[in-house]
């Protein structure tokens, strides 16, 4: 039996996804929080929005999850390039964190990725 392990997401905020990024490449498990902008029950796609960016991201994989516009929602999922460079995330779990104050958030991600930095622990990092 082959061994997968599965990696652990990556906290990142919707900013630091763009092309040139270290984050934006095919099949790197990332962990995201932004609000739901929109969602396609036919499609199982959202798009979760932050700060000015978006991003879709791929529910096919949820269960128990009911979707409503306006929430706040947290993915873990692989990132997926489609042939246009545009980014999906393939999500294997989500749950609403609707009462989460999104600039404390982004403020702990931005101070856990130093914290790691510092003590070496650079896989968590990038």
């Amino acid at each position: 039996m082959a061994n997968t392990r599965i990696e652990p997401g990556v906290p990142i905020t919707l900013q630091e996804l763009y092309p040139s990024s270290q984050f934006y490449k095919e099949a790197v498990s990332l962990r995201v929080t932004g609000m739901l902008s929109g969602y396609s029950v036919e499609t199982a796609i959202g798009v979760i929005e932050d700060g000015g960016k978006s991003l879709k991201i791929n529910t096919q994989n949820l269960r128990d999850i009911s979707f409503r516009v306006g929430s706040i929602y947290q993915f873990i999922g692989e990132l997926h390039i489609e042939p246009n460079n545009e980014a999906i995330l393939q999500a294997r779990t989500g749950r609403n964190v609707d009462g989460i104050d999104m600039n404390l958030y982004r403020k702990t991600v931005e101070l856990l990725r130093q914290f790691l930095k510092e003590e070496g622990n650079s896989n968590m990092v990038e």
